[in-house]
């Protein structure tokens, strides 16, 4: 407890350096100007995901800068982006917060934990997209408010979270998510290898998984990261419902919201162009790119 009691001094420090970046300070270049120091962004991963997220950043966003990125094909990576390795360091995992206000995990699931935890024990803000890992380390969450960092869900592949966010002020009833992708796109899940169940010349819709979204993110850690996200909007991941299914007449990632609450009743449904990687949509990647630019805009909509 010695320990924790000295660090937080620390983290008190840092989280007042992360609200003078992003909501700004009085400087004196100017009177009714103000000056802004870039939130450095750290990316793990420059997958599907990660490499939209560098390239839109690179390209220009106020207030933000590409400081670092971690990946296991550094050569790879120079080539998809020539400044990783120059100006843009290549760093391990667990070093992305050493350097980086804002970490942004889009690693496989397996590497959730590195990135999480050491962004959490500096203070920083954290956005997972392997969102159902954040379920099975929910340890991180309660390490967060300890040390003051900050854990920032971005919508990703799903639609109305903040109809879903507000209606939890009040009391929500029931949430049921309808997932139906392409079997390509569910193939190899560890949910189906435990069963032995293959999807290869599939011609009909097949329901792989009815029941809690804690269960179903845990065996399709890399298909249905949404349902998490939207568990943790609502009522949680125990008592959201979620359906998967395989639909070989598919060739879009699909998503239907139902929800049940005392203030209204109301269901989404959403239709994602797949990416270079057919478990996630090109959708993400950009989900991503605005919340990070929320996270420095003079004007946020949305809750």
């Amino acid at each position: 407890m010695a320990g924790l009691r000295g660090a937080r001094p620390a983290h008190r420090d840092c989280r007042r350096s992360l609200a003078s970046r992003a909501g700004g300070c009085q400087s004196g270049i100017g009177q009714g100007q103000v000056a802004r120091e870039p939130l450095k962004v750290g990316l793990g991963g420059l997958g599907a995901v990660g490499l939209e997220v560098a390239r839109r950043i690179e390209a220009g966003i106020d207030g933000l800068v590409l400081a670092a990125v971690s990946v296991r094909d550094a050569e790879k990576a120079r080539r998809n982006l020539p400044q990783v390795g120059t100006r843009i360091p290549v760093v391990a995992a667990e070093t992305l917060a050493q350097s980086c206000d804002v970490v942004v995990e889009c690693l496989p699931p397996a590497m959730f934990r590195t990135v999480a935890s050491a962004a959490i024990e500096r203070g920083r803000m954290l956005v997972p997209l392997s969102v159902g890992q954040l379920l099975e380390h929910w340890d991180l969450v309660e390490r967060a408010k300890e040390t003051g960092a900050r854990i920032l869900v971005p919508t990703g592949a799903l639609i109305g979270l903040d109809a879903v966010r507000a209606a939890a002020e009040g009391t929500i009833h029931a949430v049921t998510m309808i997932t139906r992708k392409p079997p390509g796109g569910l193939e190899g899940a560890p949910y189906l290898v435990e069963r032995g169940i293959s999807l290869k010349g599939l011609n009909a819709p097949r329901k792989l998984f009815d029941g809690a979204a804690r269960e179903g993110a845990r065996g399709f850690p890399a298909n249905v990261n949404v349902a998490a996200a939207l568990s943790l909007a609502g009522i949680g991941p125990d008592r959201t419902r979620l359906e998967i299914w395989a639909d070989p007449a598919l060739d879009r990632n699909t998503h239907r919201i139902e929800v049940e609450a005392d203030t209204a009743r109301f269901s989404m449904s959403i239709e994602n162009v797949p990416s270079d990687n057919p478990r996630t949509g090109r959708i993400v990647a950009l989900s991503t790119v605005a919340a990070l630019r929320g996270l420095v805009a003079e004007l946020k909509v949305g809750t």
